[in-house]
């Protein structure tokens, strides 16, 4: 099937915390007293991340995750500290970086005349922010988890995307780096996708619909 549009799933896709979560964390920690090390915050975000269930991206889910992130290297919780300035942290452009490949990608596809869009589970930051990263241009369309009610990868919201964009889901594609939420919940509601996997090659999980660049989307049919 030919595809008519491409939406791309945003952090890990399109960018990425700059220079890390957990120096971005030990940043604001920092400036309110809290000696903490970067990297203990990376390990700590990352097991809260891949355990985290049912997470609605709204502030009080990223909230409750910071607390736990946190949780035994401070003598108060973030979220009755400095919460709201981390929050806030991340709505800045320079807490984030673009992969390379992401604007050669979308200029090419756009001469193409694909239609291009944006499919993330994220909160009201994410429009003003990829206006401030300069690939607002690039997107008729940025669809956010917390607008429409629904994550990645509950098929509504793949559902109310493609109604919005008034096409047949296999006229889609959905291109991201999470294999549940982005090619399963794709796949699952009828869409094409692409499994992002920057790097030198593929993972354990990878699938068959891998890309290891966004480039490579330029030569599809």
């Amino acid at each position: 099937m030919k595809i008519r549009a491409i939406t791309f799933d945003a952090g890990g896709t399109l960018i990425e915390p700059w220079p890390s979560v957990g120096h971005v964390y030990a940043e604001v920690a920092n400036r309110h007293g809290k000696e903490v090390s970067s990297d203990e915050l990376n390990r700590r975000f990352v097991s809260a991340w891949r355990t985290r269930k049912n997470f609605a991206y709204s502030s009080q889910a990223w909230a409750r995750l910071v607390d736990e992130v946190f949780s035994g290297l401070t003598t108060e919780l973030p979220s009755r500290t400095f919460f709201d300035e981390l929050y806030e942290r991340f709505a800045q452009a320079d807490t984030w970086r673009v992969f390379d490949d992401v604007e050669p990608a979308l200029k090419a596809l756009r001469e193409r005349g694909i239609r291009l869009a944006v499919l993330s589970n994220w909160d009201k930051r994410l429009r003003p922010l990829l206006e401030e990263l300069e690939l607002g241009q690039w997107f008729e369309e940025i669809y956010i988890s917390l607008e429409i009610g629904r994550a990645k990868p509950d098929e509504r919201i793949f559902g109310a995307t493609a109604k919005d964009l008034g096409l047949a889901g296999d006229e889609i594609l959905h291109v991201g780096d999470s294999l549940e939420e982005d090619v399963r919940g794709a796949s699952n509601a009828g869409w094409q996708s692409r499994h992002l996997v920057r790097g030198t090659g593929k993972n354990p999980d990878s699938v068959d619909s891998t890309i290891t660049s966004l480039t490579e989307l330029i030569e599809l049919g």
